[in-house]
Formats: C-alpha cells, structure tokens, sequence
C-alpha cells in the first residue's frame, strides 16, 4: 500500500503509470514516474549502439525493467523477481529521491543509513560545500 500522503503527492503522475527496476547502486528498486523515464530514455537514445560498453550499460540498465500501476486502491504490485533482487521480506520502505522513489527492504534501509551517517558529512561538504556557482547545484 502507498501511503495516503504519498499517493496524494503523486496524484498528477499516477495515471501515466511508472516504470519499477533494479537500482545500480544499492540493493533497493527505483520507481519512475512514466514522465521522468520517457525523459531517462531520451538521454539514453543518444547512446551509440555501436560502442559494446553502451550496449552492456544499456541491457543492464534496463534488466528486470516492468510498466507498473498503482491501483485504485493505492496498492502497487512489485514483481517477484523484483522483490527477491531487493530483499523485500516483509516490511518496506518507500523513500524520496528527488524524482524517483525508492523501494527498500526496510532492514536492508536503515542498515544503509546507519552505514553512511559516518561519511554524511563528509559526502555533504564534496557535494554541496562549493565555493563559486560552477560547481555543485546552482
């Protein structure tokens, strides 16, 4: 189940529906509202099909990829091979990232939180500690 607070945020996207995958860099899925991946898929479009590391990056990119919905009832179905990729067992754990949602094993999250409050700081001040407006976020 969704959330209500979450399912009222995504009220302008919920009808186009979203794509589900594997995350790349942690044992989580990511869910993409159909906008911000017809987007993704643009920029990766570009890619040259021709260089074999675009073509490896792009099949594993896109590995376990699924059209998801959620339903009237504000349930979103994971699939299993999707589950078992994240180590769902029971509880989860929806968490914002920025234009995406991730979908984490609720052990499996506050293990990667505990793990990652040591180098926060330090992670914080590299991105976002810039001196001028050519770096980081402007």
């Amino acid at each position: 189940m969704i959330p209500a607070a979450f399912k009222k945020q995504l009220l302008p996207v919920l009808q186009n529906g979203f794509v589900l995958k594997r995350a790349v860099f942690q044992p989580c899925l990511e869910l993409y509202p159909m906008e911000e991946w017809n987007l993704l898929m643009q920029k990766m479009n570009k890619l040259n099909r021709f260089k074999k590391k675009n073509n490896d990056f792009i099949r594993r990119f896109t590995a376990g990829v699924k059209i998801v919905e959620i339903d009237a009832t504000g349930r979103l179905l994971i699939p299993k091979d999707l589950v078992s990729f994240a180590g769902i067992t029971k509880e989860l754990v929806l968490s914002s990232a920025v234009n995406i949602i991730e979908v984490w094993d609720k052990e499996k999250y506050e293990k990667a939180i505990d793990d990652a409050a040591d180098d926060f700081a330090d992670l914080a001040e590299e991105v976002m500690g810039f001196d001028d407006e050519t770096d980081g976020i402007s």
